[in-house]
């Protein structure tokens, strides 16, 4: 039979990889499809397109059908979020000049207490301190927020510019940002390029943060059953592929080709290691759990997650924090998820909300059938998140 195609629209990110070894590893062929892979240049790029159709699918950025659910984006069709992608896998560089006012205080670059890397750099840093994002509704803004205000800066002293993760090493390069938050490889491209030193990953602030989802137009989801369970379980297959370590040297080849980030497949396999260069010395970190595709349910889309990001928004937009919850957790498809991937064998909670942060550790919790393993959440300063009642 011939196979069906569908077009994915993706940002050059080692977080694509689902996408790409799902299309190079055949597991979209076992489910009938053939995915044609359109690399995009920006994240607003990525929304417009998903809301005319001229995408089916879209990797995305988790916090950004959020913002469209609260109102915050272009009048398009409803978007869902129907699993996530993965986990981690961003990291937090400094320019130059912070990086040695650091090192002249004795902070040690060592990953190792996000509190302390923090108040080492509100110690050092004079006036507004610019911090490159990927976009206004992103995980990494949320990730940089949340650390540097509980590190003792103002809201005031923070200045968030939106930069396509591409870009991130040339506009720090040209002085128009002091730090940025972003997603591999592109943090390890502008240390390479000389630019940058990379102070800590994102799991060091949150150990699980979800990064990137996979997204669909509501009325694609609702309507073509078949294509969206195909796609979602050629895409968790993938996942469960690339959490196997041995195959992730592999993963760093394929993603690194001319077609999608073409990039030295070093560049690529530093994130997918977890090792990364924290400076052009040529210094090394361990980051273990850098970035994860499926274990410990790390593609489960829970609406706590959907309802603590709408109140974060809210807050900072000024809405009606209770109205953002209730209007963004129907948004992150649970459903679906159970409904699709039932059938592959993936392991399901039994609830689709829960305390956000509380696992310090990963825990054994009851499932669907028997039991599973869910990842460590916690975030460093013990910030937990308890949603309402679902919709």
């Amino acid at each position: 039979m011939p196979l069906t195609r569908l077009r994915l629209g993706y940002l050059p990110l080692i977080d694509a990889a689902p996408l790409v070894i799902a299309q190079e590893m055949g597991f979209a062929a076992e489910e009938g499809l053939q995915l044609d892979l359109v690399r995009l240049t920006a994240w607003a790029q990525s929304r417009d397109m998903l809301g005319a159709g001229l995408i089916d699918a879209a990797h995305m950025l988790v916090p950004m059908p959020v913002g469209q659910a609260l109102g915050l984006g272009p009048d398009l069709p409803a978007f869902d979020l129907v699993m996530f992608l993965s986990q981690g896998g961003q990291a937090i560089a400094v320019n130059n000049r912070i990086e040695q006012q650091l090192r002249a205080i004795g902070h040690p670059f060592d990953f190792a207490d996000a509190l302390a890397a923090g108040r080492a750099l509100r110690r050092v840093v004079q006036g507004r301190l610019r911090v490159g994002v990927p976009f206004l509704f992103s995980t990494q803004l949320e990730l940089v927020s949340h650390w540097l205000l509980a590190s003792g800066f103002g809201a005031a002293e923070l200045e968030l510019v939106t930069v396509p993760p591409p870009k991130m090493a040339e506009v720090m390069a040209a002085g128009e940002v002091d730090a940025f938050c972003v997603g591999e490889p592109w943090a390890s491209f502008a240390v390479d390029s000389g630019g940058a030193a990379l102070l800590l990953p994102g799991a060091a602030i949150w150990s699980a943060a979800p990064e990137k989802g996979l997204v669909l137009r509501r009325d694609f989801a609702d309507t073509r059953p078949d294509e969206t369970g195909a796609l979602m379980r050629a895409l968790w297959r993938a996942g469960r592929w690339l959490d196997e370590l041995g195959h992730r040297a592999l993963a760093s080849e394929i993603l690194s080709r001319p077609a999608y980030l073409d990039l030295p497949p070093e560049l690529a396999e530093r994130g997918f290691a977890g090792r990364l260069m924290i400076a052009s010395g040529g210094e090394l970190r361990e980051a273990p759990g850098f970035i994860a595709f499926h274990a410990g349910a790390a593609s489960f889309p829970w609406k706590s997650i959907a309802a603590m990001i709408a109140d974060r928004i809210a807050r900072r937009r000024g809405l009606d924090v209770a109205e953002a919850m209730a209007r963004a957790m129907p948004h992150f498809r649970t459903d679906l998820y159970r409904q699709h991937l039932r059938p592959a064998g993936a392991a399901l909670p039994g609830a689709s909300l829960r305390l956000e942060g509380a696992l310090s550790q990963d825990r054994v919790v009851p499932a669907e059938k028997g039991q599973m393993i869910l990842r460590a959440d916690r975030f460093f300063d013990g910030f937990t998140f308890e949603p309402p009642v679902a919709p």
